[in-house]
This record gives C-alpha cells, sequence and structure tokens, in this order.
C-alpha cells in the first residue's frame, strides 16, 4: 500500500485544513518544494498536492509551485494533483509541466459528462476524488453537497475510465479521529478500480487497518496532519503500509 503524504498549497504556503474548511486553515510551512523533498527523503514514492486557492476560484492558481515540486523530486515519485481542474486545457497543462495524475473533482460531479470526454484523452492519467459527508458526495472545496450517492458515483467513473478513485471522509478530514475503513471497505468492494482512502489516519494503527483492506482493492491511504503535527512517524508508517 502507497503512503501518500498531502501538500496543500494555500498562498504559497503549505497547510491543512480541518473537515475542508479554508477559514480553518493550519500552516505548516512556508516552503511547499522543501516540504516534497522531505516526505521524499523519508521514503514517499507518490506526492497528493491539491491547489486549494485553485479549488476556491475554478482554475489552478500554483502551477508554478507545482512545476517546481516536479523538478526537485525524483522522476520516479509519483505527483497526483488537484484543484481547480475544470477542462481539458487545464488537465493538458498539468500533464505538461510532469504530473502523473491529474485529479478531479467538483466538475466530474457537476458535470456528467466531463470524465467520459477525458478519460480517454488521457489514457491511464485520470483519478477522481470523491468527498463525502455520510454517503453523499460534496463539491465546491467540499462546501455544497450533490445529490449524488458515494458508491453510485463511483461506479460511473470506472465505467468512464478513470484509473482510481480517491475517498475521502470530510467530517474525519484534519481531526486525527481515524479513518472510516468501513466506508472504505465498501466502496472498495463495489468498484474493480483502485480505491485511495484520505481523511482521518492519525497513527501506525490507522496505517494497518488500511493495510488489511488491500486485498478489497485499497491501494494507497493519504496523510496530511498527522505526520505535520508527529502524531505519526512518517518513515516508520511507510515501511508499515509496503508490507501490505
Amino acid at each position: 500500500m502507497l503512503l501518500i503524504p498531502a501538500i496543500d498549497l494555500k498562498e504559497g504556503k503549505c497547510v491543512r485544513l480541518r473537515q475542508g474548511r479554508m477559514e480553518e486553515a493550519t500552516v505548516y510551512g512556508d516552503d511547499p518544494v522543501a516540504m516534497a523533498k522531505h516526505w521524499v527523503e523519508l521514503g514517499a514514492r507518490r506526492l497528493h498536492v491539491v491547489d486549494l486557492d485553485g479549488a476556491k476560484q475554478g482554475r489552478p492558481v500554483h502551477l508554478d509551485v507545482i512545476e517546481r515540486i516536479r523538478a526537485a523530486v525524483p522522476p520516479e515519485v509519483e505527483l497526483q494533483v488537484g484543484g481547480g481542474v475544470r477542462d481539458e486545457e487545464t488537465i493538458q497543462e498539468l500533464l505538461n509541466i510532469g504530473v502523473d495524475y491529474v485529479v478531479l473533482g467538483t466538475q466530474a460531479i457537476r458535470d456528467p459528462h466531463f470524465v467520459k470526454e477525458v478519460a480517454p484523452e488521457f489514457p491511464g492519467h485520470i483519478l477522481v476524488a470523491i468527498d463525502a459527508r455520510g454517503e453523499r458526495a460534496a463539491v465546491d472545496g467540499w462546501s455544497k453537497l450533490s445529490r449524488h450517492k458515494v458508491v453510485d458515483l463511483a461506479k460511473r467513473f470506472e465505467a468512464e475510465g478513470a484509473e482510481a478513485i480517491i475517498y475521502t471522509d470530510i467530517e474525519r478530514d484534519g481531526t486525527l479521529s481515524g479513518p472510516n475503513t468501513q466506508a472504505v471497505a465498501k466502496l472498495a468492494e463495489a468498484i474493480s478500480i483502485p480505491v485511495i482512502a484520505s481523511g482521518g489516519i492519525r497513527s501506525l494503527d490507522d496505517v494497518r487497518a488500511l493495510g488489511q483492506l488491500v486485498t478489497l482493492g485499497v491501494m494507497g491511504a493519504i496523510t496530511g496532519r498527522a505526520i505535520y503535527e508527529g502524531t505519526l512517524d512518517f518513515a516508520e508508517a511507510v515501511k508499515l503500509a509496503e508490507q501490505f
């Protein structure tokens, strides 16, 4: 299982939100590039970068930072990037600067044809993020609930060619309250493409609990606040995750 550090960009800084609220941002560093290099040195094989300002504005704001992160880490370290991706041009722009996977969120849920159109154009590069409150998906930087159920959406995105689903339990994100393993397992069992879990990881026990779901199709887990605040030793957690 991949353990994937989150690097959330807001006003050029590395931050973490609590339950997706922009007003509850904790700044963890002024240099996202140095932060990316730090996690790679501790064993990260993939980085999860989110342009929070881009998500709010509907277009990427931190392309320069993302490009500098790509240049600063080894080519074999994968980058998955989201936030403000609303059209094919933006996807191409991200891939052009060396991003490996583009994460679609709001636009994928709002426009029923978007994933179907772009996945064949960029095969193997499209991940879809489903951010959930209960069984329903949220949009617009998690500020609004859609009418769609998580499992139904995931099945649709699988059929349309998504490479994997990133599932975030918003209520747990940034809270260090433990991942929603029951919901992650339910989703992984419902689809055949991989699931990347996000939200709530605090400890090695949480990494171990998600690792138990690898056989169901969970291929990775994103961690943020736990590694920034030190409740999870990232290097140790990577070694544990790689056992699954």
